[in-house]
């Protein structure tokens, strides 16, 4: 998560090259550690009321208007001794999951050889398409659903889901996801990965699940859930286009 070096009553100031939801910004700590926090059409104003102790990390999470991905915006503010950012600008960029996706396909590509990519059918005329989920409840069980996204390609489709294990918690492991119909039968999920072993307190993690190829109708919507290994803080993500 980008880092924003802040001070004790000096403005920071964040401009953005799209449109924010002025609502959904989120300031942790927003009540007690901050004297300013501003929301504008592009812009956001902080002013902390104090300096940030060593360590410590506050996390803002601001979303787009548009919908498009990425949806939201997320940074860390620290303190550092001497330094701060006093205007920062965000340029909206493709997601970690997008990202992840292109860096697979690289590595495939590198692997394997563009020729054997596309005779293998893992690349073909259909391109890849992509959704972003329509999100539940953001914060269960511990833990909060930032974002996700579905991918489909002609002979494989993935849902990918940004989750954060609240402080405070104990750490979390994925250990299943499940993709589910309308009609209640479950797709099979070919395999599950996510960036990190497990999830710390306060740690934020990309959980990838890769589907069997996809036999059911472009668009079609599925229920997300995602599982703990070995727990019971399993979550609702919402519903995914595949």
């Amino acid at each position: 998560m980008p880092e924003i070096r802040v001070a004790a009553k000096v403005a920071t100031y964040l401009v953005f090259d799209a449109d924010i939801d002025r609502d959904s910004v989120e300031v942790e700590g927003r009540a007690t550690r901050f004297r300013l926090v501003d929301p504008g059409e592009r812009t956001l104003y902080l002013e902390p009321l104090k300096a940030l102790g060593e360590g410590e990390r506050l996390r803002v999470r601001v979303l787009y208007k548009d919908g498009a991905s990425p949806a939201s915006a997320s940074f860390a503010l620290v303190s550092r001794p001497t330094v701060v950012d006093t205007r920062v600008e965000v340029v909206r960029r493709p997601s970690t999951v997008e990202v992840q996706v292109l860096e697979e396909a690289l590595a495939r590509c590198e692997a394997e050889g563009p020729s054997n990519l596309v005779l293998s059918g893992r690349l073909d005329g259909e391109g890849v398409l992509a959704w972003s989920a329509k999100l539940g409840a953001r914060v269960q069980a511990g833990m909060e659903v930032l974002e996700g996204t579905g991918y489909r390609a002609g002979s494989w489709a993935l849902v990918a889901v940004r989750v954060h294990n609240l402080p405070g918690q104990q750490p979390w492991t994925a250990g299943e996801v499940r993709l589910t119909r309308a009609d209640g039968t479950e797709v099979k999920v070919r395999s599950l990965r996510m960036d990190r072993s497990r999830l710390s307190p306060g740690d934020t993690g990309l959980v990838v699940a890769e589907t069997e190829k996809p036999s059911w109708p472009a668009d079609e919507v599925f229920r997300v859930e995602l599982r703990e290994k070995g727990g019971e803080r399993h979550l609702v993500v919402g519903t995914v286009k595949l």
